[in-house]
């Protein structure tokens, strides 16, 4: 297996064939008449036969009557009206978002580290307490809530793209392993705590059993009947049955590292960038078959699956039929999902009986921001004034890539980046720039 498969960088990051999961969202609700409206005899019917009064006795009673009606009638009005009014962003239906752009921005303090957090504990235990045991700590992944972490580590006589995970205390206290030894856990950016720190996920498949090359076989000398029989120096701990499979599948556990067991059980595809939502109902993922991976695997191209949500009872929901390279991430409110084909962004429903879905194309937009960022960051002086027309280039300028990652940190807000990026035997990524999305609903006619 090559370094590819296993070193899906996390701004680099499909099933077969089947129709969209979306359908077509209801229309625009229309408003009612509102309730006391129509005639006047059938709201109140008078009896059969009625008193005489005078014009004076009947004055002051039909004007009371007339006017509390205009206003009950004015009241159920204006509440029927405001049903079709978003109180949130969450309420509107992709399809019905509008956006402004804004090119090359500054990305918000709180996406500017993409570095995990290391746990020096965890660093110091391996260091000390298991140095005998021939073990490479890779990453330590923290829970939110700062309690706990998940220890990434490989053996030295296993391959390189795969390991193993332990889970710690955040004071660096071994708990217990999460994962068993038949179990090759895979995609270090894939190895994710939900927000609530009560559930992790990753992404693991059957592991390799070494063959043993066969040798030829000797008689072995008898022992003596005195002869003590050796015990074992190391216990290894006990698992529960765990099904396994030759492809990349998601699993998931508690914060305890208990209840192991498949999310997807889709032997044949690979499954790799993992997303939780805010809210813990599922997760947001990419999909591909394996010839798939390795067509783009052969012309050194980052990985490219379909999107999909997948349900903690293991509910999937295939979002588009079409490959996406960037991660597909949540809206902070959960409602949403966004991925990216190559320089559009897509986002889909994930809550409503009738989801819906809608594709901003951003091509035009960004050929002419980089044209601007590429002139601003040229260093020729013949280069053509602010006043000038541009001269004639032959080919997209340099810095016109693909969308490689998107952020989605606040419902109306959304930021990606676009970056040239290959893999050959190290990851390369160049032109990166930021970029962002203002969401709203689009305007309507209120009648």
């Amino acid at each position: 297996m090559s370094l590819f498969r296993y070193s899906v960088p996390r701004s680099a990051s499909g099933a077969g064939a089947g129709g969209r999961g979306c359908q077509r969202a209801k229309p625009h609700p229309q408003l009612l008449p509102a309730h006391g409206e129509g005639r006047p005899d059938r709201l109140n019917p008078s009896p059969p036969r009625l008193p005489r009064f005078t014009a004076a006795t009947l004055t002051f009673p039909a004007t009371l009557f007339l006017l509390s009606l205009a206003l009950l009638s004015g009241c159920r009005s204006e509440s029927e009206a405001q049903r079709v009014r978003p109180r949130q962003l969450r309420d509107v239906p992709a399809q019905k978002l509008a956006f402004t752009f804004a090119a090359d921005v500054e990305l918000p303090q709180i996406l500017t580290a993409d570095e995990p957090k290391q746990v020096q504990a965890i660093q110091q235990d391996f260091d000390e307490r298991r140095k005998d045991e021939a073990l490479v700590l890779l990453r330590s992944v923290l829970s939110p809530d700062g309690q706990r972490a998940l220890a990434l580590y490989s053996k030295q006589d296993e391959a390189s793209t795969t390991f193993h995970i332990d889970l710690y205390a955040a004071s660096g206290s071994f708990i217990r392993n999460v994962t068993p030894p038949e179990l090759a856990v895979v995609f270090q950016d894939s190895v994710v705590w939900s927000a609530d720190s009560s559930q992790i996920a990753f992404v693991a498949r059957q592991a390799a059993q070494p063959t043993p090359s066969p040798t030829p076989a000797e008689p072995d000398a008898p022992l003596p009947l005195d002869t003590p029989v050796p015990s074992p120096t190391t216990v290894m701990p006990t698992f529960a049955p765990l099904a396994t499979f030759s492809t990349e599948q998601v699993y998931v556990a508690d914060r305890d590292g208990y209840n192991l067991r498949p999310l997807t059980t889709r032997d044949g595809l690979i499954y790799f960038a993992l997303s939780w939502a805010p809210d813990g109902h599922a997760l947001a993922a990419l999909a591909c078959k394996e010839a798939e991976w390795e067509e783009r695997e052969r012309a050194f191209r980052t990985p490219a699956g379909r999107p999909r949500t997948i349900t903690t009872e293991g509910k999937e929901r295939l979002l588009d039929d079409e490959l996406a390279q960037a991660p597909p991430v949540w809206s902070p409110d959960s409602s949403k999902v966004a991925t990216a084909y190559g320089v559009d962004v897509g986002i889909y429903d994930d809550a409503g009986k009738a989801p819906s879905q809608a594709r901003i194309v951003l091509r035009d937009r960004l050929l002419s921001s980089s044209v601007a960022f590429d002139a601003s960051k040229s260093s020729d002086p013949s280069k053509p004034s602010a006043g000038s027309s541009p001269a004639e280039t032959v080919g997209d300028p340099v810095s016109f890539n693909p969308i490689v990652r998107i952020e989605w940190p606040i419902p109306e807000k959304m930021f990606f980046e676009t970056a040239y990026v290959s893999i050959r035997s190290d990851l390369i990524k160049t032109f990166s720039r930021w970029h962002s999305l203002t969401l709203s609903p689009q305007a309507v006619v209120l009648r």
